[in-house]
């Protein structure tokens, strides 16, 4: 099938999605219930650009496709900032520190230890990519390593706060955190896409996009920090799903034979919104909220991450 049916294929089952998601099973003169969904739904939508966005475009500079930005350890800082806002105040951290206050603070720590990571790593002696990768596994690993040891010193009441930051949840939402959450996303795809075509030089390698003119570091610098901002509206947001990237990517490379990020970017977030919605409505009307839609992402994202890892081991072999 070619490229242009196959995309709007995808958008007539996101707008099934959507329409099932908004109209089953509700009153349509109850505004309170279509509202309470649209912002669900908006909420869906915010996370799933999101998402797509960072992965793309991190899979991109690093030329690897089983590669997230979680690998860095951005989730790991949102949850280690979560954990020791509820160790040091308790059960009431969030009567101090309000939603917009810890949405912000969460974005300003991970936009500070990206930039942190990238001046450690490019700046004085020239290192890789894959060194950059490492040290990003090495301190996500020891973030997360430090929560875990939080979560045995707090009490009952105290990690059932934190654990509602750990599990994504589109049911409490804050209709103005969504708001600055859209907003922060919108710069962010903004600028990736005023710069999508340096993204496509640079899929060619570091020595192919600096011989075709492309400001190779400062590129890396700044597609870094507009990730961590990304990473950081759709994790503060719901909270971490860690395989979605890895899904929505690689089910978009192998429906859509083409490496121009134009396409790319827009047909992955179709991708991601779609798994988003449909997951929801299987958690809310099939499952009767038996489970939650990051548990079942996960469970498909990690199959298919082996999946990969294997056929990765099959080439090699």
């Amino acid at each position: 099938m070619k490229p242009l049916p196959k995309f709007i294929m995808l958008l007539m089952l996101l707008a099934v999605a959507t329409g099932l998601f908004m109209l089953y099973d509700v009153d349509l003169s109850s505004s309170y219930a279509i509202d309470k969904r649209s912002i669900r739904l908006a909420s869906m939508l915010v996370v799933g650009v999101s998402v797509a966005y960072s992965s793309i475009v991190f899979q991109t500079i690093t030329g690897n496709r089983i590669l997230t930005p979680s690998v860095m350890g951005y989730e790991a800082v949102f949850v280690l900032f979560q954990t020791l806002i509820v160790f040091i105040y308790g059960d009431r951290a969030f009567q101090v520190i309000g939603q917009q206050e810890n949405f912000l603070y969460a974005v300003i720590l991970m936009l500070g230890f990206s930039l942190a990571i990238y001046l450690l790593m490019f700046t004085g002696r020239k290192r890789n990519m894959y060194f950059l990768l490492l040290v990003g596994m090495v301190l996500g690993t020891l973030f997360m390593t430090t929560s875990q040891f939080l979560h045995v010193l707090l009490d009952p009441n105290e990690f059932s706060v934190v654990q509602n930051f750990m599990f994504v949840s589109f049911a409490k939402m804050n209709t103005k955190l969504l708001a600055i959450a859209a907003a922060t996303m919108a710069v962010s795809v903004a600028y990736i896409s005023v710069h999508r075509r340096a993204l496509d030089v640079m899929a060619l390698g570091r020595e192919h996009a600096i011989n075709l003119g492309v400001n190779y570091d400062k590129m890396v610098r700044n597609f870094l920090l507009a990730v961590a901002l990304m990473v950081s509206v759709s994790t503060a947001l719901v909270g971490p799903i860690i395989f979605l990237g890895i899904l929505v990517c690689n089910l978009t490379y192998e429906l859509f034979r083409t490496r121009r990020h134009a396409y790319m970017l827009v047909i992955c977030s179709v991708v991601a919104c779609l798994c988003l919605v449909f997951g929801q409505f299987l958690v809310e009307h099939v499952l009767d909220f038996s489970t939650t839609v990051s548990i079942i992402i996960n469970f498909i994202g990690g199959v298919y991450f082996m999946y990969l890892l294997w056929i990765s081991r099959k080439k090699i072999t």
